[in-house]
């Protein structure tokens, strides 16, 4: 199958490494670049060895669940650390905000405004206007108390 082309099978493997980097660094995910790694290592694989085609997808596919895994096992034990941990939890981030009653809370749900939007509420019964603090927040609803 790699015979096709007019390339040698490692050069291959190192263009589909280089492609496969420049699809991580365009759709960030970071699976892709262990991928890729796999590929370069099989260029380098075959390059060195010479083996022929069968071994070099076996070499592939073993080197890439190995770097999938390797690679999700090390960011596991060293997670990234980030400024704002909170960052794309919205409900979290509005835990402890003061909030505005705009749809009357009555058996338990209600409609409340937060800055520029309105969030659906859980809490005790209030009626429109009533100010109440977020303490937290289950399945995109805001759960609400009266203010202290």
């Amino acid at each position: 199958m790699l015979d096709v082309l007019p390339l040698e099978a490692h050069w291959i493997w190192m263009i589909l490494a280089a492609i496969l980097g420049t699809a991580e660094i365009l759709l960030p995910g970071f699976f892709l670049i262990w991928i890729g790694l796999a590929a370069l290592l099989t260029g380098v694989i075959t390059l060195l060895t010479g083996i022929g085609e069968p071994a070099q997808f076996a070499v592939f596919a073993t080197l890439s669940v190995a770097a999938v895994y390797a690679g999700r096992r090390w960011f596991a034990l060293n997670p990234i650390e980030t400024s704002d941990p909170l960052l794309n939890d919205r409900t979290a981030r509005l835990i402890g905000e003061t909030v505005t009653v705009v749809e009357a809370i009555e058996g338990g749900t209600g409609r409340v405004r937060v800055a520029d939007g309105v969030w659906t509420a859980t809490g005790a019964d209030a009626p429109v206007g009533t100010r109440l603090r977020v303490k937290g927040a289950t399945n995109g609803r805001l759960i609400v108390e009266p203010l202290p």
